[in-house]
C-alpha cells in the first residue's frame, strides 16, 4: 500500500483467533496497526491550536465557531500582549556595581548618570545604558610596545630632543581613571588614543626644557611628576573625565647609534667622580690633621707670648721697687745686689775663677771636684759604709787672663765691684 493512500495504516488485518478479517468500516475486531498519517497529525494540531483561541470541530471535522469564541480568542490574545508588555518592561531593570556607573541614553542621547545597585530604565528601543569602570586602573604605554611579552622600541613615539639639542630615547608608562562616566563616553569617541597623544606632548615639553644630562642622570621623580601636572592641565582642557594617577618611565636612554660614545663619556665622569671622592678623603684625613697642628702651635705661641710679657712686667715692676730701694740706700743696695747676683751665678755654676792683683794669675776653684767629694763623704757616712775620696785642700792657678772664661756677666759685676772698692 501507498504511503501517500488515505487509508494507509487505518485497514485492519485478519482476527487474531484464525477470522478472515473483520470490517475494518465499524472498527469491529483487532486491527493491525500502523504509523500515524501526515494528515491527520495536521489535523489534529489545528483543533488544538483552535481550541486555544476558541474554536472546536464540528461533527463533520470541519472548525465550528460556537456562540463567544470571538470573545474568548480576544482575551487569550490580550493575555498574550499583557505578558509580552511585563517582560518587556522588567528587560529595563538593570544592576550596577559598586565599582561603576551606568549612562543612560534615550534614543541615543545622554539622559543621566546611575550610581551602584538596582536601576531601571525604560526599555530597548526607547532607552539603553552604557557601564563605565570608574575605578579601573587604565593604562597606556609610549615609545615602545609588547608582543608576546617581548618589548619593541618605538622609535617615531620614543626619539626626543633636549634643551641643547641632543636626542634621547624615553620609554613610558602612564596610569589613569575614569572619573566621570558622562565625559567619558560622550566627550571623546578614543579617550584612550587621546591620553596617549597628551602623553606624549607632556613628556615632549618636559624633556625640551632640560639638558641632555639632566634627563639620563638627573632626578627621574621630577620628570615623572612634571610630565603627570601637565598632563592633567591639558585633559582637564579637554574635559574628557579621565586623572593621571601615575607617570613611570621605564628607560631614558641616548639613541643606538650614539650610545658608545655616551657609554665613554659616563665612564669618564664616573673616573672624575671616583678621583674626586679619592681627593676628598684624603683632604679630609689632612687637613683636620694640619689645623689642629696650628691650633696647638697659635696656643703655644700665645702662651709664650703670655709667659715673656708677663715675665717683662715682673722684671719692669721689680726693676721699679729696687729703683725706688737703691735711692734711698744706694750703697746698700749696690752690695745688696752685688751678693745677689753673685748667689745667682754661683748656685748655677761648677767651677769658681778669682782674678787675683798681685801675679797676673787666676785663682780656679773646683767646685764640682768639691761638690763631689760631699757627695762621696754623705755616701760614706751612711748606714752600708764606704771610704770617701779625700777632699782638695788647695786651689789650682790657670796663668793666663781670667777675662776670657768669665760670663760677660761676671766680668760687669766684677768691675762694678772694683770701682765701688776706689
Amino acid at each position: 500500500m501507498p504511503v501517500n493512500d488515505p487509508q494507509w495504516g487505518r485497514r485492519g488485518g485478519g482476527d487474531e483467533r484464525g477470522g478472515s478479517g473483520g470490517n475494518s468500516g465499524n472498527g469491529s475486531g483487532n486491527r493491525n496497526q500502523g504509523p500515524p498519517d501526515l494528515d491527520e497529525l495536521w489535523r489534529n494540531f489545528n483543533d488544538r491550536l483552535g481550541g486555544l483561541f476558541g474554536r472546536k470541530r464540528s461533527g463533520n471535522g470541519r472548525p465550528d465557531r460556537p456562540p463567544g469564541g470571538f470573545r474568548q480568542f480576544g482575551s487569550g490574545a490580550l493575555l498574550l500582549v499583557v505578558l509580552v508588555f511585563v517582560v518587556w518592561m522588567a528587560s529595563g531593570y538593570f544592576i550596577v556595581d559598586a565599582r561603576q556607573r551606568a549612562v543612560v541614553l534615550t534614543f541615543g542621547r545622554f539622559t543621566r548618570t546611575a550610581t551602584e545597585g538596582l536601576n531601571w530604565r525604560w526599555p530597548y528601543p526607547i532607552q539603553s545604558h552604557e557601564l563605565v569602570n570608574i575605578q579601573l586602573v587604565r593604562r597606556v604605554i609610549v615609545g615602545y610596545h609588547e608582543t608576546g611579552g617581548v618589548r619593541q622600541n618605538v622609535p617615531r613615539e620614543s626619539l626626543m630632543l633636549t634643551k641643547n639639542l641632543n636626542i634621547v630615547d624615553v620609554q613610558f608608562e602612564v596610569q589613569y581613571v575614569a572619573v566621570d562616566a558622562q565625559s567619558f563616553v560622550f566627550v571623546d569617541r578614543a579617550p584612550e588614543e587621546t591620553v596617549k597623544q597628551v602623553a606624549e606632548t607632556a613628556i615632549r615639553e618636559v624633556v625640551g626644557n632640560n639638558e641632555v644630562d639632566f634627563v639620563l642622570y638627573g632626578d627621574r621623580n621630577a620628570i615623572q611628576e612634571s610630565t603627570k601636572k601637565l598632563m592633567q592641565e591639558i585633559l582637564n582642557r579637554y574635559k574628557i573625565g579621565v586623572e593621571v594617577r601615575s607617570v613611570n618611565i621605564q628607560g631614558v636612554n641616548p639613541p643606538e647609534q650614539v650610545r658608545a660614545a655616551f657609554d665613554d663619556v659616563v665612564r669618564a665622569r664616573q673616573d672624575s667622580a671616583r678621583l674626586i671622592n679619592e681627593g676628598e678623603g684624603y683632604a679630609n684625613g689632612v687637613i683636620p690633621g694640619a689645623r689642629g697642628a696650628a691650633s696647638r702651635l697659635l696656643q703655644e705661641a700665645s702662651g709664650y707670648r703670655d709667659s715673656i710679657v708677663a715675665n717683662a712686667e715682673g722684671e719692669a715692676s721689680r726693676f721699679r721697687q729696687i729703683l725706688a730701694e737703691y735711692e734711698k740706700a744706694p750703697a746698700v743696695t749696690r752690695d745688696r745686689m752685688y751678693l745677689s747676683a753673685m748667689q745667682d751665678i754661683l748656685s748655677s755654676t761648677t767651677k769658681i775663677i778669682v782674678d787675683s792683683k798681685s801675679a797676673g794669675n787666676m785663682l780656679f776653684m773646683p767646685l764640682d771636684k768639691i761638690l763631689q767629694s760631699g757627695a762621696a763623704a754623705a755616701a760614706s757616712s751612711s748606714p752600708d759604709g764606704g771610704a770617701a775620696p779625700q777632699r782638695p785642700t788647695q786651689a789650682d792657678t790657670v796663668p793666663g787672663s781670667g777675662s776670657d772664661t768669665a760670663s760677660p756677666r761676671t766680668r760687669d759685676l766684677l768691675r762694678s765691684r772694683d770701682r765701688d772698692q776706689r
